[in-house]
Order: structure tokens, then C-alpha cells, then sequence
């Protein structure tokens, strides 16, 4: 139970890697308050507190505040994506996903920071496409890249007090994933050819971001800030000759 006695917080709880990490915070003991822009989402365990908020909505974050109180964790883990070029993207593209995945992490942590108890712990859900472009992606990566950059900022300005990371996942089995699949030409020989890149062959689940979640929440990770931990399967580690597909 290396959680208990913890008050955390998570933004976009309601499914995926949010519901994941929801999930095993409760099981390491903490409290934990998680939002969304529903309706309380059925399943969602009795002993865990739902508030309906928009974190891209200053006055909505504000009000998940005073829901939540003082708070050792934070993880903002809200986001959406919206597979298009720059080109095609439109000033509502825009507005969705830079008001949820950068806006939103400001939103929350600018207010969250204050009240946060000393040793607290942020953790921001980045991506692997903060680092490398998803093709038809370009909100969203760009979206992530802000993230990162985030990340460090608190962890300087904010350290000792509070710690500040972000976990960068690979390809998770989410609506996410087979939102970019089928933007392939042959949904199919896209999902073979993206598992033959994974060194340990097979993609993520929920649960494989939420084991690192319920780490940097920890007293375990005292040490850890600023840092942008990848979790995908050992994708990234290897050139694509090393796959056999070329």
C-alpha cells in the first residue's frame, strides 16, 4: 500500500490510462478525486470521487480545487487528439486539443501548486509523440511537446517541494491507438507492422502506465524530477532495420 494517506487527483479518469491509474492508486490506499467533462462514468469504483469539470476551463479547474483540497498527487491526464496535417487542422482543432492537452495542464497545476502539500508529486501524461511525429498528428504532437517542456519548468521552479515528471507512453491499447490505425491505408497490416516494432511484441495497456504512475507518486521516486519516463514496449529503442521489416 505505498500510497495510503496520499490525496490524489486525476484528470480524465473516466477511461483508458486515466481509468488505469484510478484504479491502481485506490488499490495502493490513496484517495482519490477524478474528473471529466461527463457525467460520473459507470464502473467507476464507489470509493472514488467524480467531479464534472473541463480542465481546459479555469473556473471548472478552480471548482475541482476546492473539491479536492490539500493534494500530495497530481496527474493530468486529460487529453484528445485529432488526426490531421497543420494544413488541414482548423482554428476548432485547435481550440479542442491545445485547450485540453496544454491549457488544461496549465490549468490545473497553476492551481493545484499552491495547495499542494510539501513532497507533493505532479504527473504529467506526455507521449512518445512529443518526441517523434505521429504522421497526421500535428496538434497532438505538438500538444505533448509542450507537456515536456512544462514538465521540466515545475520541477525547477517548484523543487524541493514538488516533484515533477512526465510519463511518455507508447502505442496503449485505447480508443486512441485505433483512432491512428485507421488512418492507414490497410488498418490491418499497420497494426502487424506497428507490434513487430515493440521489443517485447505486443502493446500496452492501461495498467503498464498506471504501474509507473503509482511509482512517481511514491516516497520510492524522491529522487525523480523533471525527467520524461518512456513506457512503450522498447519501440523507440531500436532503429527500423532491427525489426525485419525492411
Amino acid at each position: 500500500m505505498r500510497l495510503t494517506g496520499k490525496q490524489a487527483v486525476v484528470t480524465g479518469g473516466r477511461q483508458g490510462i486515466g481509468r488505469g491509474i484510478v484504479e491502481a492508486f485506490l488499490a495502493e490506499g490513496a484517495t482519490v478525486l477524478t474528473c471529466g467533462r461527463g457525467a460520473r462514468p459507470d464502473g467507476l469504483p464507489d470509493s472514488c470521487d467524480w467531479v464534472q469539470a473541463d480542465v481546459s476551463d479555469p473556473a471548472q479547474v478552480a471548482e475541482l480545487v476546492r473539491a479536492a483540497g490539500p493534494t500530495d498527487v497530481l496527474v493530468n491526464n486529460a487529453g484528445v487528439q485529432v488526426e490531421k496535417t497543420v494544413a488541414d487542422s482548423t482554428d476548432a482543432d485547435w481550440d479542442l486539443v491545445i485547450g485540453a492537452n496544454c491549457r488544461g495542464v496549465f490549468n490545473a497545476c497553476r492551481a493545484f501548486i499552491p495547495l499542494m502539500r510539501k513532497s507533493g508529486s505532479i504527473i504529467n501524461i506526455g507521449s512518445i509523440s512529443g518526441h517523434t511525429a505521429d504522421p497526421s498528428m500535428a496538434l497532438y504532437n505538438a500538444s505533448k511537446a509542450f507537456v515536456h517542456g512544462l514538465t521540466r519548468s515545475i520541477a525547477v521552479d517548484h523543487g524541493p517541494d514538488i516533484r515533477c515528471n512526465a510519463i511518455c507512453p507508447g502505442w496503449i491499447e485505447t480508443g486512441m491507438l485505433e483512432a491512428g490505425f485507421n488512418l492507414s491505408d490497410d488498418p490491418t497490416s499497420a497494426r502487424r507492422d506497428a507490434l513487430a516494432r515493440h521489443a517485447v511484441r505486443r502493446f500496452g495497456q492501461p495498467a503498464d502506465i498506471a504501474a509507473m504512475a503509482v511509482w512517481l507518486a511514491s516516497d520510492e521516486a524522491g529522487f525523480a524530477s523533471g525527467q520524461m519516463f518512456t513506457v512503450d514496449g522498447g519501440m523507440t529503442a531500436a532503429s527500423p532495420i532491427n525489426t525485419g521489416l525492411f
